[in-house]
């Protein structure tokens, strides 16, 4: 009589074809890169090569200085291909990426250069809500770590909307529900444009697109994306100009499918140089994206660069000494200057485990009042549409705020309302019996680590 199959076979038969099938890839992806350095010694591969070669012999002769290498050379994605709107011409200028430069930015990125990025990332770009609607100035969020970059970016759109294009008096949080679809635009082209150029020290931005071509080989010491290796890289050394250039090309980055994202960080990054990356951190920060719940999350110095122009990997004011073995101090790396934007931060678990980290007052206390803040390990946005809330005092007695957390459940904009001398609220929270949560949200805590003590309205919405 034959014995009954475990149920379990099925399963473990699958996992082995899911990881046969697995390694056939990889072997066919290196078999594609072996071949293109002349490993193969198969007669098609050398005469599709050299058919190749002549290709862009011809296409010197007609004058062109680079010879791009085909798209065909790279083992391409389907899933992950940008659509061909998308992609520039050679003709429109720019540098071609260079091997030395994609390895440099997967070594500042996952300390790696056989490292990648996930889907969740690779479809991540900036779309906004509907135009003319409650959300009309909000970024809508898409999963994963490329979250904290779009809510920081959108913190540069609240303080172009409310204090940038507008220099004298306060706007109504109306204002921001009116934008047009040109409006919008325009918001997100002036924010991402002043973010690289503050980056840049008010020298240079560099703008990444993708263009048709790669112009290099690939390399065994470098794993392919069929992306990175096709960016270009644009400098502009007045800001007017590098702002006209994304205006014209905008839709590179808020288009679907267009990696948008992954492109803003790289312009970053080579805004920021490499050079001056490594001065701004210390021995705590080898690379930039820490891998965490299956997705690489943003590490606290890409945060400060959008946030401050410099990539400090700490939110404490200036520099500490840290104390080791011997004579030897190590320097960590804080926050130097107040910044027109700021950060607040609250993790109840970081609470309970003591490690909260202490924000300075130079993220604290802003130039205008606009914060990007981390709550239980979820970005959001909170903001004043008063210019003069954090500079003049009588202002922080009773105040609005608004808050935005990039959730598809919130539909309209949270307005909170903030009393730093009344303590009534909160002594109608401590009468109820429910747990400390319940009785202090994490929102009015994140709120609290800038007004300790205050009582908060939530004026009819649902504390969470």
């Amino acid at each position: 009589m034959d014995k009954e199959t475990p149920p379990e076979a099925p399963n473990l038969r699958q996992k082995e074809l899911e990881e046969i099938t697995s390694k056939i890839s990889d072997l066919d992806k290196w078999r594609k890169i072996f071949s293109w350095h002349g490993l193969d010694v198969s007669h098609t591969t050398r005469q599709k090569y050299q058919d190749l070669r002549s290709d862009d012999d011809k296409e010197d002769a007609a004058g062109e200085t680079t010879s791009p290498l085909k798209q065909d050379r790279f083992p391409s994605n389907s899933l992950y291909t940008i659509p061909k709107a998308l992609l520039v011409s050679s003709n429109l200028g720019g540098q071609p990426i260079s091997l030395e430069m994609a390895v440099g930015l997967r070594k500042m990125l996952f300390g790696s250069t056989f490292q990648d990025f996930n889907h969740e990332w690779k479809k991540a770009y900036f779309r906004f809500h509907e135009p003319c609607a409650d959300l009309a100035y909000a970024l809508k969020t898409d999963k994963g770590g490329a979250i904290a970059i779009q809510m920081a970016v959108q913190v540069n759109i609240i303080k172009y909307l409310l204090f940038v294009q507008n220099k004298e008096g306060n706007i109504h949080l109306q204002s921001l529900c009116e934008l047009s679809r040109k409006e919008q635009e325009k918001a997100l082209v002036e924010a991402l444009t002043d973010i690289l150029w503050t980056a840049g020290e008010g020298q240079k931005a560099t703008i990444c697109l993708v263009s048709h071509n790669t112009y290099w080989t690939p390399s065994i010491d470098y794993k392919v994306d069929d992306f990175t290796e096709r960016v270009r890289l644009f400098d502009f050394f007045e800001k007017e100009a590098a702002a006209k250039f994304l205006c014209d090309h905008i839709c590179c980055l808020s288009s679907e499918g267009s990696h948008g994202v992954i492109l803003f960080l790289y312009s970053l990054l080579f805004s920021r140089t490499f050079e001056r990356l490594q001065k701004d951190l210390d021995f705590t920060t080898a690379h930039l994206l820490e891998c965490k719940s299956g997705t690489f999350i943003c590490r606290q110095a890409i945060l400060n660069i959008i946030l401050t122009g410099r990539g400090n990997p700490h939110v404490f004011n200036g520099v500490q000494k840290l104390d080791c073995e011997g004579s030897v101090q190590k320097l960590l790396h804080g926050v130097s200057s107040r910044s027109d934007v700021g950060y607040l931060h609250w993790s109840k678990d970081e609470v309970e485990n003591q490690q909260l980290p202490q924000v300075g007052s130079m993220l604290k206390t802003p130039k205008l009042p606009v914060w990007l803040c981390s709550i239980n390990g979820t970005y959001s946005v909170l903001f004043s549409t008063n210019r003069l809330l954090l500079s003049d005092w009588k202002m922080e007695h009773l105040f609005d705020l608004y808050f935005y957390n990039g959730q598809p459940s919130q539909k309209t904009t949270l307005h909170l309302t903030v009393d730093t001398h009344s303590h009534h609220w909160e002594e109608k929270h401590g009468e109820e019996e429910a747990d400390a949560e319940k009785r202090a949200p994490s929102v009015e805590m994140a709120i609290q680590t800038k007004w300790e003590g205050a009582a908060i309205d939530w004026n009819g919405a649902t504390p969470f």
